[in-house]
C-alpha cells in the first residue's frame, strides 16, 4: 500500500501524531540529564517513545564523540528504540546525499549545543539541512539545545554581548535553518544575562518576535503556532512591533532606546499563541527548583561521558 503523500514508508509518523509538520522542542541548554529529565523525556515521547528512532547531530560541539555518547545513553535510557548519529566533518560532507539519507527514517532529530555559527555554516542550505526540513514536514519532532535551539529560526543569533542593557550593534544575526519563521531565539537566557542582546535585536528588527529560553527549559512549538513551556525555568517573549526605538541613529555600543515593547515571562504550564503573540492559558506546574550546576556544554559532555564509561566498566567487571 502506498504511503500518504509526503510521508515516506520508511519514516512513518509516531503513533498518535497528527499529519503536518512535527513539533519543535527548543531547549535553553543545560537540560537535566541525570534526574527526572523532564525536557528530554518530552522529546522522546513526542518522537514515539518506545518506537522512537532518533538521529543526533552533534555538529555544533567541539567534543562530538562525547556528545554522541551522552545523548545515546540518555535517549536509550528514556526508552527510544534506536539512536544514531550523523557527524559531517565539513559543509561539503553535509551536502552529500548519503549523509542526508541517514535522517530518512528518523522520528526525532536532536541538535546538540556548542557553536551555533558552526551549525549555520555547515547545515543551512545543505542536503543535511534540507533533510532536517523534510523530516519536520513529514511529522518528525526536531529538537535543539543551546546552539541547536538558536539555529531553529530563519534568523539566528550568532554572537553578542551579555548584560541587561541593550546596546547598539553588539549582536549579530546569521542565517538559521528556518524551521520557525518570524522569531529569533536566545538560550541560557537568565543564567547568562542575555536580556540586553535579545532586546537590541528586536529593537533593530521589530518584526521578529524575541524568544529567550532559560536553562533546563523548553519551548515546545506545534503547528508552527502554539508554544507550550516545560521545564524548570521560563521563556521570555518580547514583541517590539509597536515599540519606539532609536536604533536607526544610535552610535555603535550606545545604550538603545526601546519603549512600548510588550513582554511576557512564561513559566512551565503556559501556552502561548505565536501568531497572535498572546497568552492562551496557564496552569501552575510548580516546577522543581533543584540545584543547577552552570558550566560549558563541552565540560558537561566530558563529565557525563566519563560517568557513562565508569558505569560501563563497573558492569563489565561485575
Amino acid at each position: 500500500m502506498d504511503s500518504p503523500a509526503g510521508t515516506p514508508a520508511s519514516g512513518r509518523r509516531p503513533s498518535g501524531q497528527a499529519s503536518g509538520p512535527g513539533p519543535l522542542v527548543i531547549i535553553g541548554g543545560a537540560e537535566d540529564k541525570a534526574g527526572r529529565s523532564v525536557v528530554l523525556r518530552r522529546f522522546v515521547r513526542l518522537a514515539g517513545g518506545r518506537n522512537a528512532r532518533i538521529v543526533v547531530i552533534p555538529t555544533a560541539s567541539s567534543v562530538e564523540p562525547e556528545m554522541v555518547a551522552v545523548y545515546t545513553d540518555l535517549f536509550t535510557r528514556l526508552g527510544a528504540a534506536e539512536v544514531t548519529a550523523v557527524r559531517p566533518q565539513t559543509r561539503t560532507m553535509a551536502d552529500l546525499p548519503a549523509v542526508a539519507a541517514q535522517t530518512a527514517s528518523a522520528t526525532g532529530v536532536f541538535m546538540t549545543g556548542g557553536n551555533q555559527l558552526k551549525l549555520s555554516q555547515w547545515l543551512t542550505g545543505t542536503a543535511l539541512g534540507d533533510a532536517v526540513h523534510a523530516a519536520h514536514r513529514r511529522g518528525a519532532v526536531v529538537a535543539g539545545t543551546s546552539a541547536g535551539a538558536s539555529v531553529m529560526t530563519t534568523h539566528m543569533i550568532s554572537l553578542g554581548g551579555e548584560g541587561v542593557t541593550p546596546r547598539h550593534r553588539t549582536s549579530q544575526l546569521s542565517s538559521g535553518l528556518g524551521l520557525l519563521d518570524g522569531a529569533v531565539v536566545d538560550q541560557h537566557f537568565d543564567q547568562r544575562q542575555r536580556f540586553g542582546r535579545l532586546m537590541s535585536l528586536v529593537a533593530t528588527s521589530p518584526n521578529l518576535l524575541g524568544i529567550g529560553i532559560d536553562e533546563n527549559t523548553a519551548a515546545v512549538v506545534t503547528e508552527k503556532r502554539w508554544m507550550e513551556v516545560v521545564g524548570a525555568g521560563a521563556v521570555f517573549v518580547v514583541d517590539a512591533r509597536h515599540a519606539t526605538s532609536d536604533a536607526h541613529e544610535a552610535r555603535a555600543g550606545a545604550p538603545l532606546l526601546l519603549s512600548g515593547a510588550v513582554v511576557h515571562t512564561l513559566p512551565a504550564g503556559a501556552r502561548f499563541d505565536l501568531e497572535r503573540r498572546a497568552l492562551v492559558s496557564f496552569v501552575e506546574r510548580h516546577p522543581d527548583h533543584s540545584r543547577q550546576v552552570h558550566h560549558a556544554d563541552r565540560d558537561e559532555a566530558r563529565m557525563l561521558a566519563g560517568r557513562l564509561r565508569a558505569t560501563v566498566h563497573r558492569q563489565e567487571d561485575s
